[in-house]
């Protein structure tokens, strides 16, 4: 744990690092990561957000082809958003069973983030796909949610190709005007952790209207 939060925070280094080892590579690297971490309901804790914000930064340096690296990643995205609403769609319901049941299943898949957004796909149905794409781990989850929950796929599409290019677009875009202003270059440790909050932050609202609307009726 102590690893992947210093991988978050010092993103922008370790991308640089990787950058200077694989070299024209580094595309297929950021591709595979992006997959992963809407694609595979057992990666949610990939980072996301920043590590799109630490690339398009990179790209405003000549390090990256923002144009290719846009292209990349939003077909990394909305990929991985099409197989794992595949995967919920085929098997959903046994594998939530089975995290619910079986001790071992739930190290890889916790039951808690499929209730969360099982529960944020619910109250915001197809918007859900292209607002989850903001919300670390909700991410993850949602559009496998959406394909146990046998959401048409047509109009899951729709809603995975928009939310992923905004998705791509706005991250890696704040990172490629931003990245390297001299403010938030030295200060990328808090610049990540600014990422996180805003990240965080309409699941906090989410919560806090809830739970509003629980006291209200009672």
């Amino acid at each position: 744990m102590a690893d992947l939060i210093d991988l978050v925070l010092h993103v922008d280094v370790y991308l640089l690092d990787l950058v200077k080892t694989y070299g024209a590579w580094i595309y297929g690297v950021l591709f595979a990561i992006v997959f992963a971490e809407t694609g595979l309901v057992v990666t949610p804790i990939l980072p996301g957000d920043s590590l799109l914000f630490a690339a398009g930064a990179l790209a405003a340096s000549g390090a990256l082809d923002v144009r290719v690296l846009l292209v990349l990643l939003v077909a990394a995205a909305v990929a991985g958003d099409a197989v794992n609403y595949s995967v919920g769609r085929a098997i959903g319901t046994r594998i939530i069973r089975r995290a619910e049941t079986d001790p071992r299943w739930r190290r890889w898949i916790n039951p808690a983030h499929i209730a969360k957004a099982h529960e944020f796909f619910e109250r915001h149905g197809g918007k859900a796909i292209v607002l989850a794409r903001f919300m670390p781990i909700i991410r993850t989850f949602v559009p496998f949610v959406a394909g146990a929950a046998e959401m048409t796929y047509p109009s899951f599409a729709l809603y995975n190709v928009a939310g992923g290019i905004a998705w791509v677009a706005i991250c890696v875009g704040a990172g490629y005007v931003f990245g390297n202003v001299p403010i938030v270059k030295e200060n990328f440790t808090l610049v990540a952790l600014g990422i996180v909050a805003v990240s965080l932050l309409p699941m906090v609202i989410e919560y806090l209207r809830h739970r509003k609307a629980s006291s209200s009726a009672l």
